[in-house]
């Protein structure tokens, strides 16, 4: 495979770029602040960020964790100018090869359920779909007066 674009870990004086990446193209949220996100994978021992950069500039970016059952990936994105040459293809290459030499036996991933687009680029790199629910709580807001009383194991 010819190498299209050139890969690195992230740095921090690419924090700007990154973050407007990420906000050009929708991946952040209100709820999520990606400055935040990035200082915790950056100084964490099983994840990184990687960045892709054509003539100099980042145009492609994909988060990468390893929680000793399995890899995960978030933040994969390509800037719109750039999609459709293989770059989105060529970053998961990278973040599989990143999960290969920590041993993850499987890696995952989440797609918002209105992304076909994401899905159909996801399928066609070999990922299913998993018969799986995925639950999820906020652990940054404060719950006053909620009791949960689980009776069942799942």
């Amino acid at each position: 495979m010819l190498m299209s674009m050139h890969v690195r870990e992230y740095k921090t004086k690419d924090q700007a770029e990154v973050i407007a990446l990420w906000d050009a193209n929708g991946l952040t949220r209100p709820w999520n602040d990606p400055a935040t996100d990035i200082t915790l994978t950056v100084q964490g021992r099983e994840s990184t960020l990687l960045v892709g950069l054509k003539n100099g500039a980042i145009m492609s970016s994909v988060m990468v964790g390893f929680d000793g059952h399995r890899g995960w990936v978030y933040y994969h994105c390509v800037d719109a100018a750039y999609r459709g040459r293989g770059h989105g293809r060529e970053l998961m290459i990278e973040a599989e090869a990143w999960l290969r030499d920590r041993k993850a036996p499987k890696i995952q991933l989440m797609v918002r359920s209105d992304n076909r687009d994401a899905e159909k680029f996801y399928s066609a790199l070999g990922y299913e779909m998993q018969s799986v629910t995925v639950l999820g709580k906020r652990l940054d807001e404060e719950i006053s007066g909620t009791v949960v009383q689980v009776t069942e194991c799942a």
